[in-house]
């Protein structure tokens, strides 16, 4: 059997604003990718738990993984969320099977979240940092189109990737990049199937079941909290090829969607890949742990994805005794959306190249990118 590992690609957020910290409400700490969803845009925080919010936002929805969520009425600049439950002990947990909840998901997707031409507003970040340096950092408006929302395994094998997903890139609000560590440059910039699949929830659905699937795997999954239609669940999968993975994820049993997703590939002890540089040059590459995260929100009856974020850590280049090290981010805030035509962009970027290295399509519009302090201290940085 063919396994797929995963490797990593994405995007971020958007308008003339003012700022607001959602915090936890028994500690005080900042709540880092809440989700606050006003009349027809959607925002997230970022690390230090800032998101933009317009002059007159009000009635909007605050929520968060692990969280309560929240109607907010009028602008606060501090909004606390409530902890679903307080300690894992005092919760009666009920065994599912997530093989089984998964399986089905992926055979009525179509069905339960909007499958029709979708065109969003976005904002593309990403980050990078060699050897625990910051080298990187890109934050781009963009457009991005999508025929169905999920991804089509026939058109990808193909490499018909413009019937799956297009993307207009307008403008790059910010780029850094200092010289970063020569041997993680890769030795072909062939695109794959699986770079555009890393987009959707059902390419992840897929993948996780391949390992779920495989020879001696064994795998659980749990009820941890309940709310309603909405469910809290955790799983566990130990996949056969010696990779683990952990996730967790909310699941409403009412309209059967997965409306959050994040699962975290434990790589470490998977044996080194033998790679080459630019220049040819063979070295040992070590996977790292990776985390993908997908975020939906209901809107007149559509589950519409939100967000979607891809970070990596602790992968290793070992080469002459020496080890190198690398993290990185990407992700992508769906700040807007409208119904589209079947025939996606005018103008779409290739992404054989990196993003940035488009021609952007300028359209301006006002926005309000909050930089965490990590990236502001980075950007001023002479």
């Amino acid at each position: 059997m063919k396994h797929s590992y995963l490797y990593l690609i994405l995007f971020f957020g958007l308008f003339s604003a003012q700022k607001v910290k959602v915090i936890d409400s028994e500690n005080g700490k900042a709540i880092f990718h809440a989700r606050i969803v006003l009349n027809n845009q959607v925002v997230y925080t970022n690390e230090d738990g800032y998101a933009p919010l317009g002059q007159n936002a009000g009635n909007f929805e605050v929520s968060a993984f692990g969280y309560q969520k929240r109607k907010v009425t009028g602008f606060n600049s501090f909004i606390k969320l409530k902890p679903s439950f307080k300690n894992i002990e005092e919760v009666k947990m009920v065994s599912i099977d997530i093989k089984k909840l998964f399986n089905d998901i992926r055979k009525n997707y179509e069905k339960r979240y909007y499958n029709e031409p979708s065109l969003y507003n976005v904002v593309f970040k990403e980050k990078r940092s060699d050897n625990d340096e910051l080298c990187f950092l890109v934050i781009t408006e963009a457009k991005l189109w999508s025929k169905s929302n999920h991804y089509n395994y026939n058109d990808g094998i193909r490499k018909n990737y413009d019937k799956i997903l297009q993307m207009q890139l307008n403008n790059v609000k910010y780029l850094k990049n200092l010289k970063s560590d020569s041997i993680f440059s890769p030795g072909s910039n062939e695109f794959s199937h699986e770079y555009m699949g890393n987009y959707f929830l059902s390419f992840e659905l897929n993948r996780t079941l391949n390992h779920i699937n495989s020879i001696n795997s064994k795998y659980s999954g749990k009820i941890i909290s309940e709310e309603g239609d909405e469910q809290l669940m955790t799983f566990k999968v130990k996949s056969g090829t010696g990779i683990e993975l952990i996730g967790e994820l909310k699941y409403n049993k009412a309209d059967k969607v997965i409306t959050y997703f994040e699962v975290n590939y434990l790589q470490t002890n998977y044996p080194p890949i033998r790679r080459k540089m630019a220049g040819g040059i063979e070295y040992d590459y070590q996977l790292g742990d990776a985390s993908l995260t997908f975020d939906f929100y209901k809107r007149d009856g559509m589950y519409l994805p939100a967000l979607v974020r891809l970070k990596g850590e602790k992968y290793s280049a070992f080469y002459q005794g020496k080890k190198h090290e690398r993290k990185f981010s990407r992700e992508i805030i769906y700040n807007t959306f409208e119904k589209s035509n079947k025939e996606g962009l005018s103008y779409r970027v290739d992404f054989s190249k990196n993003i940035w290295e488009n021609v952007p399509v300028k359209e301006e519009k006002e926005d309000a990118i909050i930089l965490s302090a990590e990236e502001q201290a980075f950007i001023n940085e002479k």
